[in-house]
């Protein structure tokens, strides 16, 4: 009989001793890897936005006038001066106001658009890249096209050039006085830009939506249209929805590039960044009362998106 050990015990081991180091030496060379894709991205992240975060939270308890170095320490004397300064919270009003045009109208066309796109069956990735092209344009540039060429307020311009085929005399669109038909431009321009990626986000919750639940809608008598929309695709789309308008309410915060494009600093329709840009960046540079605006801002944005976590319940399921 032979002594000699089976290939099958003996392998094992033969087989660890020779896999270990290069199971180690794997693992070590994807962690240098990851660090070398993205180390870039996480250094970027830390100087051009963490940093700055903070260093903003150190200057909104100190005067700094002209310099990003705080000179005399104040408290929270920027906070009660911001709280009570008049055109700051008007300028929270504006925003107000202008999310009161904007969100409802973003949710409501953009989800027409993506049920519309789901439906067609022919070129459906040409209509999707249509209606997603205008998101990869610059805020900048579409601004200045909608107030040089559009809404320029002259004969020549492409809305009073409509207006005069039906003989409607020409609008200062972008003008002070009553009414105010600067809103027009500045919503027009914001939901020619962000339409399509909110489309797109719609039309990944329809696609998840199973069709068997349409069958047994039909099966039920429900009849296509308002009734299937109603109980079927509008509940399953709670989560999207909920993400949606938690994601333009939170960039109508932010709105400054078509504010300051189209009208400039001016006082009738100012929002919030606009006026802080002013006070931190304009003749006075008080980065002291800029910083501590805003951090209100940063604030009031959480709040609020919390408060719609807790109303509408984002993430948990569909009844």
């Amino acid at each position: 009989m032979s002594t000699s050990t089976s290939p099958r015990t003996a392998d094992p081991a033969a087989t660890g001793e020779r896999r270990g180091p290069r199971r180690k030496q794997g693992i070590a060379g994807n962690t240098r890897w990851f660090w070398i894709f993205v180390g870039p991205f996480v250094l970027g992240l830390l100087v051009f936005s963490y940093l700055p975060i903070i260093w903003s939270l150190v200057l909104s308890f100190f005067e700094a006038y002209n310099t990003v170095t705080p000179s005399k320490f104040v408290g929270f004397q920027n906070y009660v001066d911001m709280l009570t300064d008049h055109a700051f919270l008007s300028s929270l009003g504006t925003f107000t106001l202008f999310a009161v045009f904007i969100v409802p109208l973003t949710f409501a066309l953009s989800l027409a658009l993506a049920l519309l796109v789901n439906q067609v069956k022919i070129a459906r990735a040409f209509f999707r890249s249509v209606f997603f092209l205008p998101t990869a344009c610059s805020y900048v540039v579409a601004s200045l096209i909608w107030r040089l060429s559009i809404f320029n307020g002259v004969r020549f311009g492409l809305a009073n050039t409509v207006l005069s085929w039906f003989g409607i005399d020409g609008i200062a669109w972008l003008s002070t006085i009553d009414p105010p038909w600067y809103w027009i431009p500045i919503v027009s321009v914001r939901l020619w830009l962000q339409l399509g990626f909110y489309m797109i986000l719609f039309i990944a919750g329809l696609q998840r939506i199973s069709p068997t639940l349409y069958e047994a809608a039909y099966v039920d008598g429900a009849k296509p249209g308002w009734q299937v929309f109603r109980y079927i695709t509008l509940p399953q789309l709670r989560n999207t929805s909920v993400a949606v308008l938690i994601l333009n309410l939170i960039a109508a915060y932010q709105a400054f590039d078509e504010f300051y494009n189209l009208i400039g600093n001016a006082s009738f329709a100012r929002p919030p960044l606009v006026y802080l840009y002013g006070i931190s960046l304009g003749s006075i540079q008080d980065l002291g009362h800029g910083s501590a605006g805003a951090l209100i801002l940063a604030v009031i944005i959480m709040l609020v998106t919390l408060l719609q976590n807790r109303i509408f319940g984002f993430g948990k399921a569909g009844d």
